[in-house]
């Protein structure tokens, strides 16, 4: 692999952002943004494969990463695109390319239908959320009753402190069995970037450990469905045969998309873009 990207870091309400920036400044900017309690380093790969046509950067959200956590350990989808719409900001981004995954793709095209203008086109890796069903099972549980199953999550991850691995090879081990598609060389670079070496020499992964504890949400699917309608740009939306994901062009989602293509990936999961990366770096390339 060439020389790695330049370290770099903007303000968000107060918290410190950190994101990577591959150079070639002159060329249109692409952000690559990653999915939850992962790290900008998983773009690593693509970025490579790019970077001499694209102005590359990789931000960590706040909670992930190089970046700071929230002081009250609170994650929500506002502050997500408030970031995001303070990162495209700051550098004069706009109008910009997105290539996102998972929790990074829902926050992307939240912005994307918020400030249509500022997106040129948009390639989202299994980022539209909760399917059709999971929405249904999920509203038929009492308010209350949600509300107080958060309440017991928030103060479990209150008693908890960051996992220790004694040796990088047991986190890395770790990172593995968490995605069985990895080959052993993408689970290292993975996890050499996405842990943190504690004082007695053990290694905690760098993530916050109150992420994913969702309560209700900040905007109701509805508005979220309202969101995606107003995307005008040229949507890509790539889907993992072997996912948990719910392919938007099976349920019924694709229709709330101006402009959106469904494309099914064979013999991948989640992280597709990594079980089938010949093949999504081609796909990325012809859309782009």
């Amino acid at each position: 692999m060439q020389n790695g990207p330049a370290s770099h870091s903007y303000i968000s309400q107060r918290l410190k952002l950190h994101y990577a920036d591959w150079g070639n400044p002159d060329a249109s900017p692409l952000l690559l943004l990653h999915g939850g309690r992962d790290h900008c380093r998983n773009w690593d790969w693509t970025a490579e494969a790019l970077r001499h046509k694209w102005h590359i950067l990789t931000p960590d959200w706040r909670g992930h990463g190089d970046s700071q956590w929230s002081a009250d350990g609170e994650y929500k989808m506002l502050p997500y695109i408030y970031d995001l719409a303070q990162l495209i900001h700051q550098q004069g981004l706009a109008p910009v390319t997105i290539v996102a995954h998972s929790m990074g793709g829902n926050i992307a095209l939240r912005y994307s239908g918020l400030f249509p203008e500022h997106v040129r086109k948009i390639v989202v890796i299994e980022g539209l959320g909760m399917s059709p069903t999971m929405q249904e099972e999920r509203n038929r549980i009492d308010f209350a009753e949600r509300t107080r199953e958060w309440i017991d999550k928030k103060r479990a991850a209150a008693g908890r402190t960051p996992r220790r691995y004694p040796t990088l090879e047991a986190a890395l081990a770790r990172m593995m069995e968490e995605n069985k598609h990895l080959s052993e060389a993408q689970a290292r670079h993975l996890t050499i970037h996405g842990v943190n070496r504690n004082e007695d020499g053990s290694f905690s992964w760098k993530f916050d450990p109150y992420l994913n504890i969702w309560g209700d949400s900040d905007m109701t699917q509805e508005q979220v469905e309202t969101l995606w309608s107003r995307i005008t740009a040229p949507a890509l939306l790539l889907y993992g045969a072997n996912s948990w994901a719910s392919n938007p062009a099976v349920d019924g989602r694709i229709r709330h998309f101006q402009n959106a293509e469904v494309k099914l990936y064979e013999n991948a999961g989640h992280w597709l873009h990594h079980d089938q990366f010949e093949r999504f770096i081609g796909d990325l390339e012809r859309f782009l």
